[in-house]
Order: structure tokens, then sequence, then C-alpha cells
């Protein structure tokens, strides 16, 4: 399976470019990578403490094409993180893979704002993932969970930096590979399976401009959990403090019915979910409009 993602990682960036190489008029490619560092170490502190090492990395990439009432965007963001507390080992503090393709088709010749849009969404993690409070029990892998949402609607864009997409046709598919995982029933699949499907309906909207990305995405399902909405809200803000160092945070909030999460009085259920991350190190920006 670890095979299959990175052959689809190497597919998207090698049909990127093989388009590239037919047609550069109407392209845009650009993307930021980074990476942040920090250590504490502590030698007879009165104050207590523990020594601690952690690095993260990111890696997004995008590449739109715009040619007469179509639209095509492309991105892929991947991120992993690593964190070591005193004695024990390194722990995994993010982990993300993230493909994103969105064709747009303007409805009327008169009005560039409104188009017809179809919508494909990729998302899982590199590697497995073990509890917080004793880091011995597997609680995901990659591709468990895996998420699949494809989906037909309409676009509202007013400017090249906001978007709206509300698709009221979408298949949202949640796949769990790791049979252990699979037989608990984890992240709403039934106990044995190792895929599920659902039908709804999916809004999401996007803001980008040069330092800050927001992204909000919400799904409610037609014939489950009618009613209920899952959340999934990602902000990045990256500051250039020179021309190589910069200032990184990153947030993400997920509220899903399906992944069901203990809490401290004992009782498990659906919880909000929230990550955030901060760090001041290496980056690097890339891209041009090739048609310049």
């Amino acid at each position: 399976m670890k095979l299959k993602i990175t052959a689809l990682l190497l597919f998207f960036g090698s049909a990127l470019m093989a388009q590239n190489a037919q047609d550069t008029t109407y392209w845009t490619i650009g993307g930021t990578s980074s990476l942040t560092f920090s250590q504490v170490s502590l030698t007879n502190w009165a104050a207590g403490g523990q020594n601690s090492v952690a690095v993260n990395s990111n890696f997004s990439i995008f590449a739109n094409r715009v040619k007469g009432r179509g639209k095509w965007e492309n991105s892929m963001d991947l991120a992993y993180g690593l964190i070591k507390q005193g004695s024990a080992g390194f722990s995994k503090s993010d982990d993300l893979i993230n493909i994103v393709t969105k064709y747009s088709y303007q409805i009327t010749r008169d009005n560039g704002k409104w188009f017809y849009s179809g919508l494909m969404d990729f998302r899982t993690q590199f590697y497995e993932g073990f509890d917080a409070e004793t880091g011995l029990t597997k609680i995901s892998d990659l591709m468990a969970p895996g998420y699949l949402t494809l989906g037909l609607g309409i676009s509202y864009d007013p400017s090249d930096k906001l978007s709206f997409s509300y698709i009221p046709l979408t298949g949202k598919f949640t796949f769990v590979t790791d049979q252990e995982l699979a037989d608990q029933g984890a992240y709403g699949v039934d106990p044995g399976s190792n895929s599920r499907a659902e039908f709804g309906s999916f809004f999401r909207a996007k803001y980008k401009n040069d330092i800050f990305e927001s992204k909000l995405e919400l799904f409610t399902g037609y014939t489950e959990n009618v009613g209920e909405i899952d959340v999934n809200w990602q902000n990045a803000l990256v500051m250039q403090l020179t021309k190589v160092l910069s200032m990184n945070v990153f947030t993400q909030l997920i509220y899903d019915e399906d992944i069901l999460i203990e809490g401290d009085d004992g009782e498990t259920k659906a919880r909000v979910q929230f990550k955030s991350v901060l760090g001041v190190g290496l980056t690097y920006g890339f891209g041009k409009n090739l048609s310049e």
C-alpha cells in the first residue's frame, strides 16, 4: 500500500509536468517548503521540565490552468513532524498527504464568477500513529484512515483569492486498510470492513493570498447521520522574517461523527479535534506564471 501511495504522488507530479511540457501558456505553478526545528536542553534545572527535540516539515505545491471558460486547479500538501521528550523515543506530531483537483467551467460567457464544478479530494497519512497516553496502541496508519471525496456542483469565485463551492452530489469514501483497526470498526467502517461509502452534500470555502491560506470544508449525509455536519477547517500562515527564515503557524479543527475519541471522563464519543503547529525555520517559496 505504501508503494501505491508513493506511485500516486509520483503520478500526480509527473502528470502536471507532462501537461506543462505540452502547453505552458495558461499555467500558474508554485509552492512552498519549510523545515522548523526546536530544542530544549535542561541540566540540574531547579524548576523542572524535560529535554525535548521537535522537527516539522511541510511541502505544498499548486498547478492551475485557466483557458477560455475552463479552469483546472490542482494542489498537493504534504506534512510530517516528530517530537521527542525526555527519555521517550520519537513520536509523530504531524502527518498529512492531501491531493485536491477541481475542474470548473463558466456557466455563461458573460459571467466569469459562476462555474459548474467537479471536485476530487484525497487525504491520508504517511505512517502509523499511536495513542498519546501510552504510545503503545496503534490508532492510525497509511490509508487507515484514507478519505476520498468526489462530487459535482457549482462554484462561485468572486476573486482570484476567494472561492466557494457547493457540491450537492458528493460521494465520501472512508478506507481503513489496517485490518486490526478495521476489525474494531475504527473511523466509522463496519467492524471487519475496510471501507465505507456515504452520499451527501459538500461545501468548501477557500481564501488564499501570499502569506495566508484558510480552507473550510463541511459535509452532511443524506441517509446517515442526517443533520450532522462534519467539519474540517485548516489555516496556514507563513511570514517571511528574512529571505529564507520564516515563522509558520498551522492550525486544523476537525469534527466528524464517525471518529470516536475517549475523553478524560471515560466516555467515548465524537469530539472536536484541534491541532496547532508553531515554528520558526527555513522556508523556500517557488513559482511563476508560465505565460510570462
